[in-house]
C-alpha cells in the first residue's frame, strides 16, 4: 500500500523501481499494489498514470499492461476511520485475490505530519490484524528534533515493532554506499591501513547544483543541517568509522554503526561555531544560466536565516580513529552535482624524492558514488623518462557506459529489501535518535544567532571561504571534486 499514490516521489521513484523489479523477475505474479491517496481517480485513471511514470522514467512500455492489472487505487481521507475500513475491506479482498497470505507492506510517501496518524489508524483500524508479514516504510525526514522523532516513534512503535519499522535514507541504498563495507572488509590492502596510524582525515562531500525551487516552504523549516547531515551525512560517517562486525547481518552491522555514532565526541554550544560553518547561495551562474539567489526563490523569506550549505569537522572519540578529523560538506547550486568520500592517508616519514621542484602527492582512497560509480586510488610513480622525478598516477574502477545504465536505482534495491525483509540498509531507531542529538545542538545555536554575512556564496561556485578556512586551521584543505572525476583519471 502506497500512501501518496498520486505524489512526485511515486511517480518519479516507486512506480518504476516496482516495473523494474518486475522486469527482472523478482516480483512473483502474487503481488497487488494499493495506492492510496486523496484525489478523487477512477482504477483506470490511476492505472494510466502508473503507465505514464514509467514511459516517462525508462522509456519503456513492453509489458506495461499485465504490469499495471496489478495496481489497484482508493480515494482516502488520512484522519478518517471509514477510509481505513474501507481499505481493510479492499486489502483483504486482494490478499484472497492473489494468495498474499496476509502480508503487507505499507509505504507512506506522503507528507511526514500525518505519520504518526496514519500509523494510529493502521493499528485501531484493523489493516495491521493480519495473518503474514506487516512493515512501515516511512520517508524522511523522521521527526524535526529529537523530541519530535521520539514522539513521532513512540507513536508508531504502538502499531509495529522495531523490526518491522522500515526508516528508508535513499543513500543507503546506492551501489557505492554499500560498497564502503565491501572495499574496507573484504580487502587487505585497506583494513589494516583503516585507523588514525595511516589516515590523515577523510572527506564526505555531497554538492548539488539545483537550487531549493518548489521546495522553499520545506526547506525554511529544515535546511541544509537536517535535510542532509542528519541522515545521509551521518550515515556515511557511520559507515567509514564503524568497526568490523562479528558478521554481515542486519543486527551486527546496524550495531556497529550505533557505536561509531556514540564514539562522536558531543559539541558544546560555544564549541559550535570553532567546528561547523554554514552558507547561503546568492545569484550566480550555473551552466552559463543566471540562477537566483536563495532569498528570491519561491516561499522563502527575504531575509531568510536557513542555511543551503553546511561544513563541519567530526570528532570520534575511540581508539582507532583518535586524532583523525572527519570533514563533512554539502550544499545546494555549488558548482558541480557529486557525492564522494576521500580517505588522505599520511604522508610517509621520510619522503627520500623530495627536490626543490616537487612533493610526493599524497595516497587518496576516492570512492564516488554519483553521479559516477566506482573507486580511485591515487598513488606516485616515476615520471618517464631520465631522472627519478616523480609524478601521480590513478587506478580507477567504473560503473560507466552500459554497465552504469544497467545500475539499480537505489529505490529499486531498497523496496526489494523491504519485501524479502532485510533491514541491514535501513535505519535503526538508536542510529536516528544519536544523529539527532548531535544536530540539535548545532541547531539550537544557529537559530539563536543571525547570520550577518548571508548570502556568502554565489551560485556555481564552490561554497563560501569559511568552509575552507575550517580545514586550514587544521593544516588540511578540500579536495576539488571535480578534480577527483572518474573522467580525470
Amino acid at each position: 500500500m502506497i500512501f501518496g499514490a498520486t505524489g512526485d516521489l511515486a511517480h518519479r521513484k516507486l512506480f518504476p523501481s516496482l516495473y523494474r523489479l518486475h522486469k527482472k523477475g523478482r516480483l512473483s505474479e502474487r503481488f497487488a499494489v494499493l495506492g492510496v491517496a486523496r484525489r478523487s481517480l477512477t482504477q483506470e485513471e490511476f492505472r494510466e498514470s502508473v503507465k505514464k511514470s514509467i514511459s516517462s522514467a525508462l522509456g519503456e512500455h513492453a509489458e506495461l499492461e499485465d504490469f499495471v492489472s496489478h495496481f489497484y487505487y482508493q480515494s482516502h481521507d488520512v484522519t478518517d476511520s471509514g477510509s481505513y475500513i474501507q481499505l481493510r475491506e479492499l486489502a483483504n479482498q486482494l490478499d484472497e485475490q492473489y494468495s498474499l497470505e496476509g502480508n503487507r507492506l505499507f509505504y507512506l510517501a506522503m507528507a511526514p505530519e500525518f505519520f504518526g496518524t496514519i500509523g494510529d489508524h493502521l493499528k485501531s483500524d484493523g489493516l495491521t490484524d493480519t495473518t503474514g508479514y506487516k512493515r512501515l516504510v516511512i520517508e524522511k525526514p523522521f521527526g524535526h528534533d529529537f523530541e519530535s522523532a521520539q514522539e513521532l516513534n513512540t507513536r508508531l512503535r504502538q502499531a509495529f515493532a522495531e523490526e518491522e519499522i522500515y526508516r528508508i535514507d535513499h543513500y543507503l541504498g546506492k551501489a557505492m554506499v554499500q560498497n564502503i563495507q565491501v572495499i574496507r572488509f573484504a580487502n587487505a590492502l585497506f583494513e589494516p591501513l583503516w585507523n588514525n596510524r595511516y589516515i590523515s582525515n577523510i572527506q564526505v562531500t555531497s554538492s548539488e547544483t539545483l537550487g531549493v525551487e518548489e521546495r522553499g516552504r520545506y526547506y525554511e523549516n529544515s535546511g541544509a543541517l537536517r535535510d542532509m547531515v542528519q541522515n545521509h551525512m551521518m550515515q556515511m560517517v557511520a559507515l567509514l568509522a564503524m568497526e568490523p562486525p562479528i558478521k554481515l547481518n542486519t543486527d551486527e552491522i546496524r550495531s556497529e554503526k550505533v557505536r561509531a555514532l556514540r564514539s562522536l565526541r558531543p559539541l558544546e554550544k560555544h564549541e559550535v561555531n570553532d567546528y561547523f560553518v554554514r552558507g547561503q547561495y546568492k545569484e550566480g551562474l550555473i551552466n552559463s544560466e543566471r540562477v537566483p539567489g536563495y532569498r528570491e526563490e519561491p516561499n522563502v523569506d527575504p531575509d531568510s536565516n536557513t542555511e543551503t550549505f553546511v561544513a563541519g569537522k567530526l570528532v570520534i572519540d575511540n581508539f582507532r580513529w583518535a586524532g583523525v578529523p572527519f570533514y563533512i560538506r554539502t550544499g545546494k547550486r555549488l558548482g558541480s552535482k557529486s557525492t564522494k568520500i576521500v580517505v588522505q592517508f599520511k604522508d610517509i616519514p621520510m619522503n627520500l624524492y623530495y627536490n626543490t621542484e616537487e612533493t610526493l602527492s599524497p595516497n587518496l582512497l576516492v570512492i564516488h558514488i554519483q553521479p559516477e560509480e566506482g573507486i580511485t586510488l591515487h598513488l606516485n610513480a616515476k615520471k618517464i623518462g631520465a631522472g627519478m622525478k616523480t609524478t601521480p598516477v590513478k587506478l580507477s574502477s567504473a560503473s560507466k557506459s552500459e554497465d552504469r545504465m544497467n545500475t539499480p536505482e537505489a529505490y529499486e534495491k531498497l523496496l526489494y529489501d523491504s519485501m524479502m525483509g532485510d533491514a541491514t540498509n535501513f535505519t535503526h531507531w538508536d542510529e536516528v535518535a544519536l544523529s539527532w542529538k548531535f544536530v540539535d545542538t548545532i541547531s539550537s545555536v544557529w537559530e539563536t544567532q543571525k547570520e550577518p554575512s548571508f548570502p556568502n556564496y554565489g551560485a556555481g561556485s564552490d561554497g563560501p571561504r569559511v568552509a575552507e578556512k575550517l580545514l586550514e586551521k587544521d593544516g588540511h584543505y578540500w579536495w576539488p571534486v571535480e578534480n577527483l572525476d572518474i573522467d580525470n583519471c
